[in-house]
């Protein structure tokens, strides 16, 4: 039934396979999965010039952490951030290039990759550890923040050349820091649920926390924009600390809430 060299274990009257090496076998498969999975994705990001060589391997490090901490679902919610990311970031670029608030055509940067999908990296090992699934609503609420902050900004700037300040509602220039429009707003909103909606999906999170999630992503985006106002406009903090703490909010509030209902 097994190879002499394949360790077994004797009980009673019949023989099982040694448990750990079953384990070994079983987490060595899920890492090469994980690393085959996650270099596929990061070529194709690369080449969509969705991210910078930089940004490309710090990518590709969040991926394999989240692969083979949570598995394939929270890596495909990972997925569903990058495609909405780009393709908002594309939406009126030209528009967007005129008001100086363009990304860079090569691409997300490291630190920016670090600082929005960081936390969901975080969140997805402490499940590794714990198998505890309120780890996975944290990191589900992470990554719909992310998606939800970059549609606000990226839709905002292509459909209006004014914003809001969230502080004082005063008119400011469409990208200033802290600058809310209707459209944009809307957009985050639309985002943040379609991740959440993405989660349930790929069985990541279960259909009760799908509101939660979304929820979550939006109040993380708009306490984003209130840090933008706060502290960004008066260089207090950088734009990737700004976007990794709205991302930590997002996934704290999700934690806290989930774990007080369930």
């Amino acid at each position: 039934m097994f190879s002499k060299s394949f360790p077994i274990l004797l009980i009673g009257s019949k023989l099982y396979p040694n448990r750990a090496v079953l384990e070994t076998a079983a987490f060595t498969h899920r890492t090469w999965q994980a690393a085959l999975v996650t270099i596929v994705f990061t070529v194709i990001a690369w080449l969509l010039n969705g991210v910078t060589s930089s940004g490309a391997l710090a990518g590709a490090v969040v991926s394999f952490v989240i692969y083979l901490s949570a598995g394939p679902g929270p890596f495909l919610a990972l997925v569903s951030v990058f495609v909405i990311a780009v393709g908002t970031t594309r939406m009126g670029y030209s528009r967007k290039q005129k008001l100086g608030t363009a990304q860079g055509r090569e691409g997300r940067s490291a630190s920016q990759i670090v600082a929005n999908v960081g936390i969901a990296a975080v969140a997805s090992v402490l499940f590794g550890f714990s198998s505890d699934p309120l780890f996975l609503i944290a990191a589900a609420a992470a990554l719909a923040e992310a998606a939800a902050d970059t549609s606000s900004s990226e839709i905002g700037e292509a459909t209006s050349g004014q914003a809001r300040l969230i502080t004082t509602l005063e008119l400011v220039p469409s990208g200033t820091n802290g600058g809310i429009t209707i459209p944009g707003t809307f957009a985050g909103a639309a985002a943040s649920l379609l991740v959440a909606g993405c989660c349930v999906l790929v069985k990541m999170i279960s259909h009760s926390a799908f509101l939660l999630v979304g929820c979550a992503g939006f109040i993380g985006m708009l306490l984003d924009s209130l840090l933008g106002a706060l502290l960004e406009r008066r260089g207090a903090l950088n734009n990737d600390a700004v976007n990794f703490l709205g991302t930590f909010s997002a996934a704290l509030i999700a934690f806290l809430v989930s774990r007080a209902l369930w």
